[in-house]
């Protein structure tokens, strides 16, 4: 059976289920996050005067330009974001359920 949503087209309980998701919510909130980081970067580059030039990881010298702090911004959000996120994925994909029905 299928019940109608606001688009006006069928969806299934389990097809909208499916677009609420934990993995999808949590890879939204991810990538705008990321955005909020590239733009955090745009906005300090336009509006605090005297910045000296990011280096992205220590290493990579990036331009003192908007375009330079928006990729230190970005890159760095998603860095500090995505590895523990990563690591998470990873065990939880692999670790064993001691409650698991078989």
């Amino acid at each position: 059976m299928s019940v109608p949503n606001d688009d006006g087209d069928d969806a299934t309980g389990a097809e909208r289920q499916r677009r609420l998701d934990g993995p999808r919510i949590v890879l939204t909130l991810y990538v705008l996050l990321t955005g909020v980081g590239f733009a955090a970067g745009v906005l300090v580059a336009t509006f605090v005067d005297g910045l000296s030039a990011p280096a992205l990881y220590g290493v990579i010298e990036l331009p003192a330009t908007a375009l330079g702090f928006s990729v230190y911004g970005g890159v760095t959000i998603a860095t500090v974001l995505g590895v523990p996120l990563a690591l998470v994925i990873y065990v939880s994909r692999r670790i064993d359920d001691p409650d698991a029905v078989e």
